[in-house]
C-alpha cells in the first residue's frame, strides 16, 4: 500500500538553506519571525521539488542496499530506519555520483534557482511594502506564512508566491503585472459589472496582485449573473486572443468571475499543416482552433497522457464528471523494499464552480446569451472607431504565448528525472528532443529549431518548465536560454483583424456544442422541464413525417463543411472514450462519419421508393463522406506501413473499430457499395485483437462485448470461420472479466467500477452479446485458428452444469467472486470447442443481475451512476433492457422476456419521452421500444397516438439533439441524423434495419 516516503535530505539541501538564512538576515525591511517565515516556506516547496524529482532512485537505493546485504537490521522496518540514518550522511550523496552521473549537478542547479527565487522575493517584499497597502485584503501587519511554488517554475526557479497576514493576503508574480492593469483598464472602460480581474501593483518584472477569496452563489440570482459573466469573459478573451483560461486561471467570488492571470493574451496563431484526412477535415480543425475554442474556458477532453478525458477548463472541471488520474506512489513505504506504483485519484474540486454541486447545463443559454451581449457591445465600439483606441495600451504589455502543452513538459520532465535517464542523460536528452521535434509537426506553433529544443530539454533537466513571451508590439518570441522564433508582427492588430473575419455563428455553435462536454455520459440531460408536443393531432401524419424528415435532412446539408478535393465533415460534440469533444466528424457509427454515410443512403434509398421526399443533393454529399471515410481508413493504414505508434482504437460496435465493420456492412447490405465493403471491414477487423488487448471497458458501446455480433456478421458475410473464431475468443475473456454480485454477474471497469446494468456500458450489453455469441451453433464455427495476438480466456467448456441459486441462473464457476477476476487460462477458449450453453448461462446471469436493478416503486431499472434514480433511455435503463427483451422474445419465446419488454416499454412512455428527440436518450429511441412491444402485443399507447405525440414535439419544439440545445449534431445516435432514420422507419413499407442494436437486421 502507498505511504510517506521521506528519507532526510538535509545533507542535499540544508547549506543551501544556511546560506538562504544568512542572507535573509542581512535583509533590512522585514522582522525576524518574516524572515522565519520566507526561510520556512522555501524549504517546504525546496523539500517537495527535490523529493518529487528524486523519489524514484531513492527507491532503488534502498533495495539495492537490501539485496547487497548492507542493511543488518532483523526486520524490515528496522533495515528502512538503518538505511535512513546513512542517507542522512554526506557520503551517501556523495556516492550516488557513480551510478547517476548528471543528478548532483541537476540537483544543485534546483537548489540553487529555487533559494535564488526566495531571497528575491524577499528583496522585493522588504522593497514594496508600503505599496502593498492600495491592494484589497492586503496584510496590514506582519507577514506569518508564505507558500512558495504555486503552479508551474520557470526561468531559474521562480514560482507564483502566496503570502499570509493575521488579516490578509497577496499575491506575488515574478512576471510583469501590466497586462493585468491594461485589462483593468479595459474593463472600466466598458463598464462591465460581472466581470473582474484582481487589483495589482506593477513593478519591473514582477508585481503584487489582489487576494480573490472563493464564494458560492448565494441564490439563482447570483448564479445566472456569473455565468452571464463567462459568456462575457468568453466574448472579451475571443477579441484579445486569450487562450489559456483553465480552471486555476478563473476563481468565482459570488456573481463575479475573476480571471486571476491573464497573462496569455494575444496569442500568435499558426496554421496546421495538412493532416492528410482531407480538406475538409482541416478546414473543421482550423475553424475549432480560431474560434471561441481556443480560450480554453469552454469546456474540453485533455489527450495528454495522464490528463486524457481531464476537463480543466474555466466554466467545466465539474466535480462527479472527471475521470480519476492515475499518479504515481510508492507502495510499501517504511519498509526496506518499496517499489514504485501507481493510484487513483478524483481531482480536487477548483476555485472557478459557483456552487458546491454546479449543473452548467441549467445555464448554457446563460453563458450564450452573454456572449452574446458583449460580442455585439464590441461590435459597437468597432464601428464606432473607438475599438482599436481601447486596446493600444497593450501593445507594450508582455504577455505569455503558450507553445506545448504544460501537461506534455510534465511528461518529459519525468522521463528526463528517472533513473535511467540519470544514469546516461545523453540519451534520454535526445530522445526528448526528438519527441518535441515530432511535436512540431503536429502541433502549430511548437518550435522545431534545434537550438529551441536544446534549451526547452535544458530547463526541463533544471526543473523549470519552458516558457515563451513577447510584447503584442513586437510579436517575436523570446524563448529558453534567449532564443527567438516566429515572425514580428503586430499581436494586436493581427487579433483584431481576425475578430472581425469572425463567423459569430460558428462562434456560436461551438459555444453550445463545447459546452456538453462538461459531461461524460452520453445520456445526460440537463433540461429538468419536459418539451411540450403541442396539440395531439392524428391528422395526416404520413405528410408530417415526411416533412420533419426532409427538414433535418436539409439540415444536414447546410451545417457540412466541404472541401474543395471532395471531403466533407461536420463541427459537433463527438462522444469518445475519454468523453464529448467539439470536433470533426470521428470514425464511428454513434456520432460519427459512417452513422452518417447510413443515414444518407438510407435517406437515398427510401426517396427513391417514394416513401421520403427527394432532396437532390443527399447523393453527392454521400459521395463526399464516403471518400472521407475512405481518405482516413487509407491515412491510418499508411501510418501503420510507416509504423508509426498509434493508440489502439476501442473495439466497440458503436465507437470504434467494429463500429467501422458495422458500417461497412451496413452499407454494403442498403447497396451503398459493393465487395469494397468487405475488404475494409477486414482490414479494420485484423485491428481488434491489439484494441481488445488494450480495452478496460468491456462494454457494447466501446468496448470489446460489441466486437462480437459484427464479427459474427463480417465472418457470415466473408465466409471466413476466423472472425467468428476472434468472437469466441473474446466471450471467453469476458467470461475471465465477469464478477459475482448477488443474483448475477456483471463487469466492474476502471470507468464504472461499480458495475452497470443498461445496455451501453453494463450488464445488458454484455449479456446481449454473450447470447448472440451462444446462439451461434458450433457447426457454424468450423474449428479454424482465431487470429494471432488475442490471448484467450478460461477455457469453460469443462465446467459444471449450473444447479442454480435464489434469486437468479447458477453462476458459480462462471465468474469470479465479488471483488475479485477470474485468472486468464492461457489456452483459453480458441481451439478448445465452443460451448453455447455455459456461454449462455453467463450471459443469463448477465440478465440476471439487471434484474436486481429492477426498482418494483419506480417501476423502472436503476441507474447506478445516479444515486437511486432509475433511467429509461437506450444508453441506460428501461430503454435499452426494452430493446434487448423484444430481441430475446423474437429469438426464444418466453414469458420471461415479453414481461421484461412490457415493462420497459411501460417505463419509456412514462419517463423517457420529452426530454429531446434522440435515437441514444430520447424519444425516437422510445418509439422503436414500443413498437417493438405492440409486436409482442404489450404496448402501452396505440401507434397513432405515439407517432402525433412524436411528430407534434417535433413541430412544437424543432428537433433537439439532448445536447446543447441549438448545436446540430447530424450523428446517428445522440444526434437529429438518427431522428431522420428512425421518421423513416416509421413507414410501414420501411424494411430498413433498426441500429439500437449492432446487427444488420
Amino acid at each position: 500500500m502507498a505511504g510517506e516516503f521521506d528519507p532526510p535530505l538535509d545533507p542535499l539541501i540544508g547549506p543551501a538553506l544556511a546560506d538562504l538564512e544568512a542572507r535573509l538576515g542581512a535583509l533590512t525591511g522585514l522582522a525576524p519571525a518574516e524572515r522565519a517565515a520566507i526561510l520556512a516556506g522555501a524549504t517546504r516547496s525546496l523539500e517537495e521539488d527535490v523529493r518529487r524529482k528524486i523519489t524514484r532512485v531513492l527507491v532503488l537505493e534502498v533495495n539495492a542496499a537490501r539485496l547487497t546485504g548492507r542493511l543488518t537490521a532483523g526486520d524490515s522496518a528496522g533495515r528502512w530506519a538503518e538505511w535512513k540514518q546513512s542517507v542522512a550522511k554526506p557520503a551517501f550523496w556523495e556516492g550516488l555520483a557513480g551510478p547517476y552521473p548528471s543528478m548532483m549537478p541537476r540537483l544543485r542547479t534546483v537548489i540553487r534557482n529555487r533559494c535564488a527565487a526566495a531571497l528575491h522575493f524577499a528583496e522585493r517584499l522588504a522593497a514594496g511594502r508600503p505599496a502593498l497597502t492600495r491592494l484589497p485584503g492586503a496584510p496590514s501587519g506582519p507577514i506569518e506564512r508564505v507558500e512558495f511554488g504555486a503552479g508551474d517554475s520557470h526561468r531559474g526557479g521562480q514560482t507564483v508566491v502566496l503570502v499570509h497576514g493575521a488579516d490578509g493576503h497577496v499575491i506575488y508574480k515574478p512576471r510583469s503585472l501590466a497586462v493585468d492593469a491594461a485589462l483593468g483598464e479595459l474593463l472600466a472602460h466598458l463598464g462591465d459589472s460581472t466581470m473582474r480581474v484582481p487589483a495589482v501593483v506593477t513593478w519591473a518584472g514582477y508585481g503584487w496582485a489582489e487576494h480573490i477569496e472563493h464564494r458560492h452563489c448565494a441564490d439563482d440570482t447570483e448564479l445566472r449573473a456569473f455565468y452571464r459573466g463567462m459568456g462575457h469573459w468568453l466574448a472579451l478573451m475571443r477579441l484579445l486572443g486569450g487562450s489559456d483560461l483553465h480552471a486555476e486561471n478563473v476563481i468565482a467570488a459570488g456573481p463575479h468571475p475573476v480571471v486571476v492571470d491573464c497573462e496569455s493574451l494575444f496569442a500568435p496563431h499558426a496554421k496546421a499543416r495538412p493532416s492528410g484526412y482531407g480538406q475538409a477535415t482541416d478546414l473543421a480543425v482550423e475553424l475549432v482552433d480560431t474560434s471561441v475554442m481556443r480560450t480554453g474556458l469552454l469546456p474540453g477532453r485533455g489527450v495528454a497522457l495522464g490528463w486524457r478525458g481531464v476537463d480543466m477548463s474555466a466554466a467545466g472541471a465539474l466535480p462527479g464528471q472527471q475521470p480519476q488520474v492515475e499518479l504515481p506512489v510508492v507502495l510499501d513505504a517504511g519498509t526496506d523494499s518499496p517499489r514504485m506504483g501507481t493510484e487513483m485519484f478524483e481531482l480536487p474540486p477548483s476555485a472557478n464552480h459557483p456552487s458546491p454541486e454546479p449543473v452548467l447545463g441549467h445555464y448554457w443559454s446563460v453563458i450564450v446569451d452573454g456572449f452574446d451581449e458583449l460580442d455585439e457591445r464590441l461590435s459597437e465600439l468597432d464601428r464606432s472607431g473607438k475599438l482599436e483606441a481601447l486596446l493600444a495600451g497593450f501593445a507594450d504589455c508582455p504577455v505569455r504565448a503558450v507553445l506545448r502543452s504544460t501537461e506534455s513538459y510534465a511528461e518529459l520532465a519525468r522521463m528526463l528525472w528517472h533513473p535511467v535517464a540519470l544514469h546516461n542523460d545523453v540519451p534520454a536528452r535526445a530522445k526528448a528532443a526528438a519527441l518535441l521535434a515530432k511535436m512540431s509537426e503536429n502541433v502549430p506553433g511548437a518550435p522545431g529549431d534545434a537550438a529551441i529544443i536544446a534549451a526547452e530539454v535544458d530547463e526541463l533537466c533544471d526543473g523549470d518548465i519552458p516558457m515563451f513571451d513577447t510584447t503584442p508590439r513586437v510579436g517575436m518570441l523570446c524563448g529558453p536560454a534567449d532564443t527567438r522564433c516566429g515572425p514580428e508582427t503586430d499581436l494586436v492588430a493581427d487579433a483584431v483583424a481576425r475578430w472581425r473575419a469572425r463567423d459569430h455563428g460558428l462562434d456560436r455553435r461551438v459555444a453550445q456544442a463545447a459546452l456538453v462536454s462538461a459531461y461524460l455520459n452520453e445520456g445526460w440531460m440537463p433540461d429538468e422541464e419536459r418539451l411540450s408536443p403541442g396539440l395531439i393531432r392524428t391528422d395526416r401524419l404520413e405528410p408530417r413525417r415526411r416533412t420533419a424528415a426532409a427538414g433535418i435532412m436539409r439540415g444536414v446539408l447546410d451545417s457540412a463543411i466541404h472541401g474543395a478535393d471532395g471531403t466533407v465533415t461536420w463541427i459537433t460534440p463527438l462522444l469518445n472514450p475519454t468523453g464529448w469533444a467539439v470536433q470533426p466528424l470521428s470514425a464511428d457509427l454513434y456520432g460519427g462519419a459512417h452513422g452518417v454515410a447510413v443515414l444518407l443512403t438510407a435517406y437515398i434509398r427510401e426517396a427513391a421508393q417514394g416513401r421520403a421526399e427527394p432532396v437532390d443533393e443527399l447523393p453527392g454529399l454521400l459521395r463526399a463522406v464516403l471518400r472521407t471515410i475512405r481518405l482516413a481508413e487509407d491515412r491510418d493504414a499508411a501510418k501503420r506501413r510507416e509504423d508509426i505508434k498509434m493508440r489502439p482504437e476501442p473495439p466497440g460496435a458503436y465507437l470504434g473499430l467494429t463500429s467501422q465493420v458495422w458500417g461497412w456492412l451496413l452499407l454494403r447490405e442498403l447497396g451503398a457499395v459493393g465487395e469494397e465493403a468487405l475488404a475494409r471491414a477486414r482490414a479494420l477487423a485484423e485491428l481488434v485483437p491489439e484494441a481488445v488487448e488494450a480495452d478496460d471497458c468491456y462494454e457494447l458501446l466501446s468496448g470489446m462485448a460489441g466486437a462480437i455480433v459484427p464479427l459474427l456478421r463480417l465472418g457470415e458475410r466473408a465466409g471466413e470461420a476466423r472472425w467468428a473464431e476472434l468472437a469466441r475468443s473474446i466471450g471467453a475473456r469476458l467470461a475471465a472479466l465477469a464478477e459475482e454480485r448477488p443474483g448475477g454477474v456483471c463487469w466492474p471497469s476502471p470507468r464504472f467500477p461499480q458495475g452497470l446494468g443498461g445496455l451501453a456500458h453494463g450488464a445488458t450489453g454484455i449479456a446481449w452479446a454473450l447470447s448472440r455469441l451462444a446462439d451461434t451453433t458450433t457447426t457454424d464455427i468450423p474449428g479454424t485458428p482465431a487470429p494471432s495476438g488475442l490471448s484467450g480466456g478460461p477455457d469453460i467448456s469443462g465446467m459444471p452444469a449450473p444447479s442454480g441459486l435464489p434469486g437468479g441462473p447458477d453462476i458459480s464457476g462462471l465468474a469470479a467472486p465479488s471483488g475479485r477476476r477470474a485468472e486468464p487460462d492461457a489456452a483459453g477458449l480458441v481451439g478448445s470447442g465452443h460451448d453455447p450453453g455455459r456461454i449462455r448461462r453467463l450471459a443469463d446471469a448477465g440478465f440476471a443481475y439487471e434484474d436486481t436493478l429492477y426498482d418494483p416503486a419506480q417501476r423502472g431499472w436503476l441507474d447506478l451512476r445516479e444515486d437511486g434514480f432509475t433511467a429509461a433511455a437506450w444508453c441506460h435503463g428501461a430503454g435499452g433492457v426494452g430493446i434487448v427483451a423484444a430481441d430475446r422474445w423474437a429469438r426464444e419465446g418466453g414469458a420471461r422476456w415479453r414481461d421484461r419488454l412490457e415493462r420497459a416499454a411501460e417505463a419509456c412512455w412514462r419517463d423517457g419521452t420529452g426530454w429531446n428527440h434522440t435515437l441514444c436518450h430520447g424519444d425516437l429511441g422510445v418509439w422503436e421500444v414500443i413498437e417493438l412491444a405492440r409486436a409482442a402485443g404489450v404496448a402501452p399507447v396505440d401507434r397513432a397516438r405515439l407517432d402525433a405525440h412524436i411528430l407534434g414535439s417535433l413541430e412544437e419544439n424543432g428537433p433537439i439533439s439532448g445536447l446543447a440545445r441549438d448545436a446540430f449534431a447530424p450523428g446517428i445516435l445522440p444526434g437529429l441524423g438518427g431522428v431522420a432514420y428512425q421518421l423513416l422507419r416509421m413507414h410501414p413499407d420501411c424494411a430498413l434495419p433498426s441500429v439500437l442494436l449492432p446487427d444488420l437486421g
